[in-house]
């Protein structure tokens, strides 16, 4: 059993050294650009044929797919795109044993295996993934996936999926990276009411924390539930305005471009929270928006505008005199 295993490292020393000396070729041709470091950052297409390259060569390696915003013909492109990569492997367990063939890809500044961690419990079930910064800039985010799963993970992809190599032919289908996942859906009558009732009735939460001076918990609440509400029912208006065959980012990141510049600023300005009295202002002018839009996508859509503003917003103010 020792020798059989003292094989297999062989085998795998060997390997690596042959894709040690693959990687210094390719750092040769390295393209211009700068890192945080004064390393030279890696191009796209440098990058590209080192994820491919290291894959062609491993035999445990059946299948390559690129996810994310790299698949995104909708997202500019920038050196500040993570490389997310997906490795269908035959046996996990040779890849998890050490982490020196990561060294493949470049020198590490920085890596998280989460799913080796404690304090936050793994989610991807048999998955294993490396999450890379390298000390030229460029980011990867790696996962290892059982070539048994090929077809669950499919079934659970988001649609930006690239096919990059496929030695076995094992994908018959046409595979057409699409962020139509992700493209505004407009509401349901109930969705429109839910969303209305959870920001009304976290926004109690929030006078309660600053009433209480717990402004961390007035802070979490109002960044963390409120707000995102807010730009969910903006979403649903600007869908209804301008159709809803498009995405508004990630994090609504792309919001701004479809906002009239006094609302975008208003926006902005409730994320002003280092003090109560910022705090209250920011309350109050997301107030003000969520009102705005949730009329408008009322008026658009024909559904009942609820009465849970009227009732809150007399509440808030009542609070808010009660402390002067």
């Amino acid at each position: 059993m020792s020798e059989l295993k003292g094989r297999r490292q062989a085998f795998f020393l060997t390997l690596f050294m042959k894709m040690v000396k693959f990687i210094l070729r390719l750092q040769l041709k390295a393209a211009t650009g700068t890192g945080g470091r004064g390393i030279r950052l890696r191009s796209e297409q440098d990058m590209m044929e080192l994820l491919i390259g290291f894959a062609k060569k491993d035999n445990r390696i059946r299948l390559v797919t690129l996810e994310g915003s790299r698949t995104n013909p909708n997202i500019p492109r920038d050196a500040f795109q993570d490389y997310d990569i997906s490795y269908f492997v035959t046996d996990m367990q040779s890849f998890q044993e050490h982490d020196q063939w990561l060294q493949i890809f470049g020198k590490p500044l920085m890596m998280q295996k989460p799913e080796d961690m404690e304090l936050f419990p793994p989610e991807l079930g048999n998955w294993f993934s490396y999450l890379i910064l390298f000390e030229d800039g460029n980011k990867l985010d790696l996962t290892l996936i059982p070539v048994e799963e090929i077809d669950e993970y499919f079934a659970k992809s988001d649609g930006l999926v690239k096919v990059l190599l496929d030695k076995d032919q094992r994908i018959r289908h046409e595979v057409i990276a699409s962020d139509r996942q992700y493209w505004i859906k407009p509401p349901t009558a109930r969705q429109f009411d839910d969303c209305c009732n959870e920001f009304w009735m976290v926004s109690t939460y929030v006078v309660k924390g600053l009433a209480r001076k717990e402004i961390l918990f007035a802070i979490d609440h109002l960044s963390g539930i409120a707000r995102p509400n807010l730009l969910r029912m903006m979403g649903w208006n600007i869908g209804a305005e301008r159709g809803d065959n498009f995405s508004l980012g990630k994090n609504y990141k792309f919001i701004q471009r479809f906002l009239p510049n006094e609302d975008w600023e208003k926006l902005l300005s409730t994320y002003a929270q280092n003090g109560y009295e910022e705090m209250w202002k920011s309350l109050f002018t997301c107030y003000e928006l969520f009102r705005k839009y949730s009329r408008a996508v009322s008026e658009r859509f024909g559904y009942p505008y609820p009465d849970y503003d009227e009732a809150i917003t007399g509440y808030t103010q009542k609070v808010y005199a009660s402390l002067a």
